[in-house]
């Protein structure tokens, strides 16, 4: 079988390419080969999050792999048939467990049985979507894209400690449904969500209401973890809206006040809420796989954003589907051809 060539360094350089990559081939069946992987990062190579996303997928497949080693900038992968099962991977520092997770969970629609996969590392961090965004925003469309699928949040993991955990269960997909996207629909319910952990109260109190004096009238949670799942601090900003929930995260740091936390989190939903747009960046970024998949569908984002072209060259290197941008009012209409 011929085997894909892949450049790491291609478009935004990061590691969506071996993610996607990943993904479809143990779908497709297509070995790959990938050099310079994350060219375009400050530590280039694969990170403790991206070496687990490797070895799961390589345990979910039986997979040959090389170059499967810390800072490597090569890999090899040759995969062989998915098996469903019960899968456990720990990526031992904050790397993000939610994008080994969505590295992992598509090939698991394609298995021989139903599978359960518990990762644990960072849950809640500025490099990648935090669980709650997950569980929010991605798994509702993917349901009502036919896929069955329950995410939970077992223990959070914050920057630099990690040690969060999180659980998905699902099964193999038997009818997928295409995705159209065309309108968002109404504002139903806009809230804050205030998380500390070893951190003072009032510190997701002040974040709150800063986000409230931005953005309006907010439903207001505060999540206040033990200690020793700290320390950390987010504020999320949640949008419901009539066909979509959109979530807009900043995270607390050292000598960096409340106030600015919060018009970080609150520009954004701000931006989003304006543009007209059905989905944000890295929501459209997200359903792109899922949507090649089912083979049809469409929705639109504020803009085309550098990660989200690379990542539909990689869908086209592997899948027969071709995604075609149109933009129009402001916004970029995302389908496939």
């Amino acid at each position: 079988m011929e085997w894909i060539e892949l450049d790491g360094s291609r478009g935004e350089g990061g590691g969506q390419i071996l993610r996607t990559a990943l993904s479809l081939s143990m779908i497709t069946g297509i070995p790959f080969a990938i050099e310079r992987i994350r060219a375009g990062r400050k530590k280039p190579g694969l990170l403790r999050q991206h070496l687990t996303a490797v070895q799961a997928a390589a345990a979910v497949c039986g997979a040959q792999v090389e170059g499967a080693a810390p800072g490597s900038q090569r890999l090899r992968f040759q995969p062989g048939p998915i098996r469903g099962g019960d899968y456990a991977f720990a990526i031992g520092s904050a790397g993000s467990s939610t994008l080994v997770l969505q590295t992992v969970l598509p090939a698991l629609w394609f298995a021989d049985g139903p599978s359960t996969l518990r990762v644990s590392g960072g849950t809640h961090n500025p490099a990648a979507p935090p669980a709650d965004f997950l569980i929010r925003c991605w798994q509702p469309l993917l349901r009502r894209m036919g896929v069955t699928l329950d995410i939970q949040l077992l223990r959070h993991g914050f920057y630099p400690a990690g040690g969060g955990e999180v659980l998905a269960s699902t099964v193999p997909v038997t009818a997928w449904q295409p995705l159209q996207l065309e309108a968002r629909g109404e504002l139903r319910r806009q809230s804050a969500i205030g998380i500390v952990a070893g951190v003072p109260v009032d510190v997701a109190k002040r974040e709150m209401q800063r986000a409230a004096s931005q953005l309006g009238v907010l439903d207001e949670e505060l999540r206040v973890l033990p200690s020793n799942e700290g320390p950390g601090n987010v504020l999320m900003v949640v949008q419901e809206y009539a066909n979509i929930t959109e979530v807009f995260c900043a995270f607390g740091e050292r000598g960096v006040p409340s106030e600015t936390v919060a018009d970080r989190a609150a520009r954004e939903a701000r931006l989003f809420r304006d543009s007209g747009a059905t989905v944000g960046e890295y929501l459209a970024d997200q359903l792109l796989l899922p949507m090649a998949l089912a083979g049809q569908g469409s929705f639109t984002t504020p803009a085309l954003s550098l990660h989200l072209g690379t990542n539909c060259l990689v869908i086209e290197k592997f899948l027969s589907v071709r995604h075609v941008f149109e933009e129009s009012d402001g916004v970029v209409r995302v389908s496939l051809a």
